[in-house]
């Protein structure tokens, strides 16, 4: 499965493990807890704190929680590339049954019906390629992150390669002293 959303997405990391602590000492020791797990990368886990918020280090937030900026581009390009195509092959396929039926309308005027017909489902499929590239589960985790840092809360965010990963740092995460963890799809 990972590989097949791999293929869709242009990023490394599809989904983020955020947890939220009340000191840095914890978030800090758990960061070398995190690192030992099989295949996790230093690059992969960030500590952001209160001062990541200012409005001069907004863009050192936005890269922490987003790190794969040149990614969010690809799997824009790839998402609406792959749904756009997914819904003018499911048009095809209606009009060609539409047709097959003989109904009347379909049968009277066929061009008309074919734009119609295979222009929404392809408008439909590039619509669907827009909400995969806006991934509101991101939305939803960030703006709890922001929230919480402005609280005074420290925040380890995990940017795993696999649902491997993931579950190993979620679990990791749930059972040593974090607050709360919240988790991308």
């Amino acid at each position: 499965m990972d590989y097949l959303l791999q293929g869709m997405f242009g990023e490394k990391s599809l989904t983020k493990v955020v947890a939220l602590f009340p000191d840095q000492a914890g978030a800090e020791a758990m960061i070398g807890r995190l690192l030992r797990l099989p295949g996790m990368e230093p690059s992969q886990v960030r500590l952001l704190s209160r001062q990541d918020l200012r409005t001069h280090r907004a863009d050192l937030f936005g890269r922490k929680m987003e790190p794969e900026q040149r990614g969010i581009f690809h799997t824009a390009f790839r998402a609406h590339l792959v749904t756009g195509f997914a819904g003018f092959a499911l048009g095809l396929v209606l009009y060609a049954y539409l047709m097959s039926t003989g109904h009347p309308m379909m049968t009277s005027s066929p061009l008309l019906a074919f734009i119609a017909i295979v222009g929404f489902a392809t408008t439909f499929g590039l619509l669907v390629g827009g909400l995969i590239t806006l991934r509101p589960d991101h939305v939803r985790v960030i703006a709890k992150t922001r929230s919480a840092l402005r609280a005074g809360q420290w925040a380890l965010v995990v940017h795993p390669t696999d649902s491997h990963q993931t579950q190993l740092a979620q679990e990791l995460l749930e059972g040593n002293g974090a607050s709360t963890v919240m988790r991308t799809l």
